[in-house]
């Protein structure tokens, strides 16, 4: 199994989830997060917000998907998300057991 997160801006949330609406997912985790990158304090799109200028508002999106459709389900989260300008986000890919796999009992 693997745990695919996806780090976008807020706008860019809502076409993913539709992208991955009838994706082979085990679970999707959705929250709010803060944090800068190469695009620094950049804000240009939250210069008349309450935002400070040292983080800039993100969505984190968390899927677990079998290893097999995996890569599906990051190309449809880029494709939904790319919109060729700076910050549009990353993908990070990890390994994932689950509770059962690793100790044999449930939880």
């Amino acid at each position: 199994m693997k745990q695919v997160v996806a780090i976008v801006k807020p706008f860019l949330a809502e076409r993913i989830l539709e992208g991955l609406r009838r994706a082979p997912l085990e679970a999707v985790h959705v929250r709010e997060v803060k944090g800068v990158g190469r695009q620094k304090s950049y804000l240009d799109e939250y210069a008349d917000s309450e935002y400070a200028e040292a983080f800039l508002p993100k969505v984190e999106i968390t899927a677990w998907v079998d290893d097999m459709r995996a890569e599906e389900v990051i190309r449809k989260m880029v494709e939904a998300a790319r919109t060729g300008r700076m910050g549009d986000g990353k993908i990070f890919v990890l390994s994932a057991q689950s509770y059962e796999a690793v100790l044999g009992g449930k939880f």
